[in-house]
């Protein structure tokens, strides 16, 4: 099953200082939610075990993440793939980041999920939502903690 998915977060805080953010593993990773643990592997890479529950589907699923900055600074591009329970998941995610010229920054995201084995066998609609407040909570997450720490 393939989803796709794309929204908007107006963050209080400047282009450099979301920029530092989403380019820290271990920060970005804090933002998943329902995460139980995150690893960092590397300056660009961590793994983590987050909590998934999609209709009668559920437990812990491993996921690796590969952040992918763009050299131009405009631009984060975001591969996660793993799963658990016999399924998998692989999402290509990204947003590009906008100065808004006020002191804040605007991320204009999107994201394509393909999902295999029984967590696609959950009905469409069920999936879909759940899909989407995974991404949706995940850039959030990000707004609130940078636009936090700008506070």
């Amino acid at each position: 099953m393939d989803l796709s998915f794309k929204g908007q977060e107006h963050i209080a805080a400047g282009k450099p200082q979301v920029w530092s953010f989403i380019n820290d593993p271990a920060k970005v990773g804090s933002c998943l939610p329902d995460v139980l643990e995150v690893q960092v592997t590397s300056p660009q890479a961590f793994d983590a075990t987050v909590k998934v529950a999609v209709g009668p589907v559920s437990g812990k699923f491993k996921f690796k993440v590969a952040l992918q900055p763009d050299p131009s600074g405009n631009a984060m591009g975001l591969r996660i793939s793993g799963g658990g329970f016999g399924s998998v998941v692989d999402l290509a995610a990204g947003a590009d980041i906008k100065d808004n010229g006020d002191g804040t920054t605007t991320l204009d995201w999107h994201g394509d999920a393909s999902m295999r084995g029984p967590v696609a066998t959950v009905g469409g609609r069920v999936l879909d939502a759940q899909a989407k407040r995974i991404i949706s909570t995940t850039f959030a997450n990000v707004r609130a903690k940078v636009s936090g720490a700008a506070a």
